[in-house]
Order: structure tokens, then sequence, then C-alpha cells
């Protein structure tokens, strides 16, 4: 069996536009994987085209073989959209490897140390705006059963924060806490916004309310800067969703920059180098929990890796997702007890719909992160997107 074809398909998904990545082969065999790269859709998947230069006649089971040769010969390597793209095409030959063999890409990982993996809520809070809104949200979203939420309450923010705009947010934060005190974790979200003072200060008002983290505070090409901050922080500090690969995870780890990691699997290199980077991070004796807010082909190849890592912790999901998402593959997910079920289908165990994907195509997006419409995060009509183990919404913890 040899490769012969890259293949990109772009779906508009409101915020922004999954990319996903298909590697067919002279058997028939087609793998499938997810390059979504927000706001730089089109870019990504060129560079997974140009793949096939690489790929091309090689045997689809060979996934170290390729992507070390994908990452040397690039030369100019590293960066989010070269590890994005051989991220998607390291999903895709995992998932032909394990259809090939008949079994989900966990049991070639080594196998699974466990058969669910507890979620935390992201998106949970559109469209709301004010403290009694959220603690709203929050109140539906842990009456659904999810048991940790995470949410950004620093509106347009960025490097500072004034003390208007500081106790605006701690009071979303109060709010939401008082909703769920007992009943879930809770999580803030930075995306990256402050300088290091004003994150030491927002790390110290929000110890009053005991988040389990509190989430890329600096900006992330300031690794020594965020070890500063972990060091005058009570709160724990999250990590690592804009790292592309193990090198730079080992910095962060030799910093002491980090709590919980956060790698992405459409980012820091796929299957195979979140095993090697979880590796890492276990001798460090700390909890991976990915990023992992994209589309249904990431969401997949997260929980592959639930299943076979020891370290992984928590997993990342959009409470509620655009009304076609359910049409684009024949993505199956079930949940229990706040817990997302480890499927059992061979490979990544999911497929695309080609035409239903073409009915949303591409549409370009900009950042929201700093213009203060943060939480227009959904468009009206979103839907809970999980399958349940009974009648319920979600079943209550």
């Amino acid at each position: 069996m040899r490769c012969t074809a890259i293949r990109t398909h772009i779906c508009h998904a409101y915020r922004t536009n999954w990319v996903f990545v298909e590697v067919e082969t002279d058997s028939g065999l087609v793998g499938v994987g997810e390059a979504t790269l927000e706001y730089r859709e089109q870019t990504v998947a060129e560079a997974c085209r140009e793949l096939i230069r690489i790929l091309r006649g090689r045997d689809p089971h060979d996934v170290e073989s390729f992507w070390h040769d994908a990452y040397r010969d690039t030369y100019f390597r590293g960066g989010e959209v070269l590890m994005t793209a051989l991220s998607a095409v390291d999903m895709a030959l995992w998932d032909i490897k394990g259809k090939d063999l008949g079994v989900p890409c966990w049991k070639l990982l080594g196998g699974r140390c466990r058969d669910r993996v507890p979620m935390y809520a992201n998106g949970w809070f559109a469209p709301a705006k004010t403290p009694d809104e959220f603690a709203a949200k929050a109140r539906a979203a842990v009456d659904t059963g999810f048991r940790a939420l995470k949410w950004d309450p620093f509106g347009s923010a960025w490097l500072d924060l004034p003390p208007a705009a500081m106790d605006a947010a701690m009071a979303c934060v109060g709010a939401v806490k008082d909703a769920v005190r007992g009943r879930a974790e809770i999580l803030i979200e930075g995306h990256g916004r402050f300088n290091v003072p004003t994150a030491v200060r927002v790390g110290q008002e929000l110890a009053q309310f005991k988040p389990l983290w509190f989430e890329e505070p600096l900006p992330p090409e300031n690794l020594p800067g965020l070890a500063d901050v972990k060091r005058r922080s009570t709160v724990p500090i999250a990590a690592g969703e804009r790292l592309y690969n193990r090198w730079q995870f080992r910095d962060l780890l030799a910093l002491g920059a980090v709590d919980y990691l956060q790698p992405d699997v459409s980012h820091a290199g796929g299957l195979s180098e979140l095993r090697k980077i979880a590796a890492m991070a276990e001798c460090h004796h700390l909890p991976v929990c990915p990023h992992n807010p994209s589309g249904p082909v990431a969401n997949a190849a997260t929980l592959q890796l639930a299943a076979c890592l020891p370290n992984f912790l928590w997993l990342e999901t959009m409470s509620a997702d655009v009304p076609w998402r359910s049409e684009i593959t024949d993505e199956a997910i079930t949940v229990a007890d706040g817990c997302m079920l480890i499927p059992d289908r061979p490979g990544l165990g999911i497929a695309l719909n080609h035409a239903a994907i073409a009915r949303h195509p591409y549409e370009p997006r900009d950042l929201r992160h700093f213009r203060g419409d943060l939480t227009d995060i959904r468009p009206p009509g979103a839907d809970g997107w999980m399958q349940t183990a009974d009648a319920a919404i979600l079943d209550k913890p």
C-alpha cells in the first residue's frame, strides 16, 4: 500500500473554518486528519497539499519516518503553518494504519488506560455579557453534567487591565463561582493578553475564587516571563496551545513555567508528537489537558490520546456547535456522568461527508479576542452535538 494524494476540505464553522485533510492510498483506504488553523485556513490547506511531495509513494504505516523527513526537509521548520499541516497528515496516517489493521489508534499507541475522560466545557457562555447572564449560563451547563467550565472574563483587554476592567472581570468570575460552587471547577482563560505585572495582579485577584487554572496569562513568545508569573502566583498556570513541537515543550518544562500542559493535536505535531510531549510531562509529574476547541476530527484524534496517555487529565469540549456539525462527519460521541466515552472504531473512528462540507464553504473570519465580542462564539440555533448514555441531555454527576 502506498500514499497517492493529499486532499483538503474547508468547512465554515461560524467563528472560524474547519480544515480537514484526507490522505489517499492505492489500496482505496483513506485517512482523515484536521488542520484547522484559525484565520489562516487557506494558507494551511496549501501547506498540507504540498506535503504530498514527501509523502507520495510511501507506505502509510511508516508514520515516524514520514514525520522526521517532513520536518527535516522543510528546512525553515517549526511554526504554526508547517506544524499544523504536519499534524493533520500525521493523524491521517495513523487513521489509515488503524483502519488497515482493524483497530482503534489507541491500541497502536500502547493500549487503553481508561475508557472515558472527564470533560470541561468551553463555549457554554454564549452570548452572555453580564455577570448575571454568565451565572445563569453556568448553572445550565453544570445542570447538564459538565464538571468544569472555562471562559475568558477579560473583555477586550490587552497587556494592562485598568481598575474598572479588573473589577468587572472579578465580578464575572465571582458570579460564576457562586453559581457552580461545590458542583464544578472553574478555569480562567487569558488568551495571552497580559504583560507580566498585570498577569501577576490578575492571578492574585483570582486566588480568592480557587480556579483550577489560569490559562495563557502572557503572550506565548515569553516562556521565561511565564515562569516568572508562575513563581509569583498561587493560582496554577496552564499553557501550551501555541507551542508547536517537543523542543518548545522541553523549554517550557525546563523553565518550570506551567502546572498543566495544553498541546493541541492539530498544531503540535499530531498523535506522534503529542505522545512524546506527554511522556516528557509525565517525567515532571505534570498532567496534559490538550487544547481541543476545533472540529470533529481533532476531537476524535484527541480522544485516542485520552485513552492511552496515563497523565491525560481533562478533555476540552465545546458545549454546543454549529447545527451542521452532525452532518459533515459520521462522528458518534457518547457522554455519561460528565465524561466522554472512548470509541473503539478502527483508526480515528470518523469519516467525512464531502457533500455536507461543500454546503458550508469557506467564509473569512477575523480574531474576536481583543474586540470585546468574544462571547459571540456561536450562531443562533447552536446545538448540543454529543449523544448520551441515557435520556438526559448529559448524565448528571
